[in-house]
This record gives C-alpha cells, structure tokens and sequence, in this order.
C-alpha cells in the first residue's frame, strides 16, 4: 500500500510507533500461565484431569516447568517442599472433584506450618455449579479451614485481579495456602486485559503496624532484669530469615534457646546455648532449662500443646513473653505477661538497639551442668542398629551441607534429636498436622528447588508406603535424593504408645506384610540396599550418599526402639517416661 504525502500545514499526526499497544486478549487459562510467569514462578507440580485440559494446553506453550507427580497429594506436599526449602510460594495444578479433594491434605498440612502456597484448581462450567456435574466438588466450600484466603473464579474478567491478589496474599505477613478454584468455562474464555472487572475493589496488603514501642520496651527491659532466660524459636524465626539478629540477641544476653522443628537450622545446632528440641521428645536438658528459666521468650512460635503440655505446670517460675506477627496466636493456649505484634524481624532489631550486653555466667554454667547430668546418649546396640546411630552418620557424613526431609513418626523425633542441620530451611518436616507421606514428595520438590544441593529423606516403613509411588517422579526427573528408610516393621510411634500406655496390646501396628523394600526401590529406577547390622551401616551410608543419582538404605532396627526421653501429653517439663517397661 503507498503511503500517503504529507500535506504542507496539515496537523502532525503520532506516529503509530508511539501508541500504546494494549495485550491482546488471552484465553483465561492462557491468563493463567502469563500471570505465573510474570511473578517470577518456574516451576509448577501438578496432574491433569478433564477440567483443566485447557490449562494444561496452555502450559504446552509456556515457559514454565512441569513437574508430573503420581498423586495430587504428591503435587502439593512437593510444592510445599519447594516453598519450605526456598522461602519462595509453591504452585500446584489439579483438577476438579477428586483431583482438588486430594489436595486438602496437603492444604491443612501448609496452613498448620504457614507455608506460602497458591493453589490452582479445576472446576465444573459455571453453568454446571451445584447440580452434582461429573467430577463436581466444592472445594471453595471444603478449603475455607484450611486455607490462608480461597477464591472461586465466576467472572473471568476478575481472574487476572485474583490471581495477582491471591499470589501476594500467600506470602504476606504470616503466609499460607490459597486456593483459587478455576470453571473450565473461565479458562476458555478470552479475557480483555483492557477491561477493569466489576467486582469489589482489590484487597490492599499493607505491611503490618510497628510494634507497639512500650511493649518493645518492656520485653527489653524483662531480657536485662532476668537472671535465666530462655529463648523458644519457631517457624516465624525461619520465615522472616532472623538467625543473624537472633544470634546477636544471643550473645548480648546469654539466652539458652530451644527450637521447634520448623525452626530447626535458624540458630546453630552446635552453640553451648542451644538445648534443641523442646517438649514431648525435647532432650530433658531443654526441659529443665525452661522449668527453671524465669523468663521464656516465645519468637514466632504457637506455644503447641506438644511442647507446653500442661499449661499449669509450663515454666511455672518464667514470665511469658511471646512476639508473633499475628495476633491470633497470642494468649491462644496460655496466658502471657508481654505481648509483643509485630514482624518477627523489626522486633528483633528494635530491642536489639535497646540492650547492652549482659553476661550471666551462672546460667550459662547450669546450663553446661543439665547438659552434662542429662546427655543425649545412643546405646549401644550389640551388632543391631539403633535408629538414633543411623540418623547421626547420616547428620556427619552431610556436615550442615544438606537439606533433610523426614515423614512423621518415630524416625522424625530421632531426626529433630540426633540431625545438625546447617542452615534454615535445611530441616524439612510436617509439624502441626503431622502429615504421614509428606517426605517423599516434599523431598522431590526440595531438589527440584535446589539442584545442588544434597536432598535426604528420612523415612519410616508405614509413611514411605502412603506416598511411594511418587519415586517414579523422582526417577522421572533424575532427581538424586537419598532415601534412608528406618524399617522396624510396624507404626512405630502409635505402637510405642500402646507399649507405654495400652499394655503392649499392639493392635493394628505391627506389619504382617511390608514389601521388599530395596527390590521395590530397584522397580523404580532406585540404586538400593538393606543393611541390618552396625557394623555395615557407616559404610552403607556413604555408599547411599556418593550416589550420583536417586539412591534407597533400608536400615533394619529393632522393632521396640522407643523415642526418649519423652513426656506423656498433658504432663510437665519435669515427669519424663524413662522406659516403656
């Protein structure tokens, strides 16, 4: 086509150049998958179903990865693997029905644990909702529980709004999961980005208030006047990345410090000042440091009934001073003296400003004498292996340079007594719910997230069996983790229970078939062994970790190996069970 000549004195028209040019309009599962790219995601976990076909077809032209579980639940507990490891919020597909119901576990398990999640699920036409279509849930419905925050996607011009409040809502202040349920009519429909949705004005996520200057002071002024402190770290220590602030807070006051497992890493295993896991299965060092302490200070932690225990007999010579992002969890399960709302992080570097350095030599001496009356022991185990001996090979050989992710149960506990982790986030596990069959893919989505760095799985023989279908994606994707199962052929912790409680009337515990677990692993691709003597089992270790990739241990222990020291639920610091006898 010629182009027309200018005419002399004719008005100057914008060059088309210089216009603005709008997106075109995109399918809303197109709107999907550009939206994830735009926030930086690089990875999804998922499985396909008929409600999300067209964002799957979406996805066959976007940048990002894929990883194919075997299970929903896989999908999501790896996704959670993901975010626990990199701080970064975990995306998960699934589809309608049974596909977005197989996510509700592993929803409650990141709700528990404030796990930043965003959740992205199928669902029926709009015009299909509540008439009991196939594969027809209402997971809106179901999730509200155990979600941070959930949406259902009517209007498919509010979808890019939602997704883009959805994704900042999961990682603002506390973080969490969020669902955002997805008609498969919204997913075909071509959305205008040109176009503003009718609907409510977006939620602004402000950041939360400062703390309250005078409760600031008064937690300062409580940390100078104590003569036996006690500092109690949680999940929130590890989300806010405070370990360099918390270890100066340290060594200005000679805290002793006891850590939940979601804080586990935060501050250094090997400091004399650190008593480790508090609680049900905390060290009785730990214990009797915060039975004696007159001051605990709670930092992004829940006060779980598994460490308090009875509220009566908790701390009963200690002030109580907890400092928590959301207010909800302050006085939930015990009373406290002083109450500090506030991101865990500003907190500390408020009050950090407001202390000088104040030795307490006769505290730091008791707290070298409980651990010197009251020490972590292995016993030995005359040519059998004991768990705990496992678990510490597996710590040293690692030297504080791998991630370690464990399922739930007996070989958790062992790991959060006898595993030195190196870093946070280098300690994955299911704390609130308890999530038996969270390792595995938890494990998968740890790798995925951290390439280089070395990913082992401490599992059990009933948790690995809930999930194990899922090492056919780590095979799938060449994944080098490293599996120690600890086989005692039974539900060891729930057994262990009926053995100190139920008069060793093992009902329903104890295994009377497992698979072959190493021919099982060499099925799915596995370099495997068994070892069931001491005296292999270092070696078997490092042959389990020079692996280059996906690797299996069954370690063979005896089947009534008990956790100890433990409290009984709903006793105090002091009554320990010493045996199960």
């Amino acid at each position: 086509m010629k182009k027309p000549s200018k005419t002399v004195g004719s008005p100057k028209k914008p060059a088309l150049e210089n216009k603005k040019k709008l997106p075109a309009p995109r399918l809303g599962a197109q709107v999907i998958c550009d939206f994830l790219e735009s926030a930086g995601v690089d990875v999804v976990f998922g499985y396909p179903g008929g409600a999300v076909i067209p964002l799957y077809d979406a996805l066959y032209d976007s940048k990002l990865e894929h990883i194919l579980a075997r299970h929903e639940q896989g999908a999501i507990h790896a996704a959670d693997g993901y975010a626990r490891s990199t701080g970064k919020i975990g995306v998960v597909f699934a589809t309608s029905g049974p596909g977005a119901t197989n996510l509700v576990t592993g929803l409650a398990t990141a709700h528990m644990d404030s796990v930043p999640l965003l959740a992205i699920t199928g669902q029926v036409p709009t015009t299909s909702l509540g008439s009991d279509s196939f594969q027809e849930a209402d997971i809106y419905g179901i999730s509200i529980p155990i979600t941070k925050f959930n949406y259902l996607v009517k209007d498919p011009q509010s979808l890019p709004g939602i997704l883009d409040e959805a994704f900042r809502l999961a990682g603002h202040g506390r973080p969490g999961p969020i669902l955002v349920d997805v008609p498969k009519d919204v997913q075909t429909t071509l959305i205008d980005p040109s176009v503003n949705s009718g609907d409510e004005e977006p939620l602004e996520l402000s950041p939360p208030p400062p703390p309250c200057a005078a409760s600031v002071d008064a937690l300062a002024e409580a940390l100078t006047i104590s003569q036996r402190p006690v500092l109690y770290l949680g999940g929130g220590a590890t989300i806010t990345n405070s370990g360099k602030e918390i270890l100066s807070l340290v060594e200005k006051t000679d805290m002793a410090v006891v850590t939940t497992l979601q804080a586990k890493g935060v501050f250094p295993d090997d400091h004399p000042l650190s008593l480790g896991l508090p609680g049900m299965h905390g060290s009785k060092y730990a214990n009797l440091a915060i039975n004696e302490s007159d001051l605990i200070v709670g930092m992004g932690v829940r006060f779980d009934d598994r460490v308090v225990g009875n509220v009566r007999k908790f701390a009963p010579l200690a002030r109580i001073a907890h400092v928590d992002i959301d207010p909800a969890e302050i006085g939930k399960r015990l009373s406290v003296d002083l109450p500090v709302i506030g991101d865990l992080g500003e907190v500390l570097s408020l009050v950090l400003k407001k202390l000088k350095k104040n030795s307490r030599p006769t505290w730091r001496k008791r707290i070298a004498e409980l651990r010197r009356l009251h020490p972590m022991v292995i016993a030995s185990g005359d040519g059998e292996i004991k768990p705990q001996a496992a678990i510490r090979a597996l710590s040293d050989r690692l030297a504080g340079q791998g991630i370690l992710v464990t399922d739930v149960g007996q070989h958790q506990m062992w790991a959060a007594q006898y595993f030195q982790a190196g870093k946070p986030r280098h300690f994955l596990s299911s704390g609130g719910l308890g999530t038996m069959g969270f390792g595995l893919p938890a494990a998968i989505g740890a790798q995925v997230a951290n390439p280089k760095t070395p990913v082992c799985l401490v599992t059990g023989d009933g948790s690995i069996q809930m999930n194990i279908q899922e090492m056919a994606t780590a095979r799938q994707y060449d994944l080098p983790i490293k599996i120690m199962l600890i086989n005692n052929g039974c539900l060891g912790m729930v057994r262990q229970w009926q053995q100190f409680f139920f008069d060793r009337r093992y009902s329903q515990t104890v295994f009377q078939y497992n698979p072959p677990f190493v021919d099982l692993a060499k099925v799915f691709g596995f370099w495997a062994k068994s070892v069931d003597k001491s005296s292999e089992m270092p070696k078997a270790v490092d042959e389990l970790l020079k692996q280059k990739g996906p690797a299996f241990l069954e370690v063979v222990v005896p089947q009534e190996e008990n956790v100890l020291p433990m409290i009984p639920a709903g006793m105090g610091q002091t009554d320990f069970f010493e045996t199960g006898k």
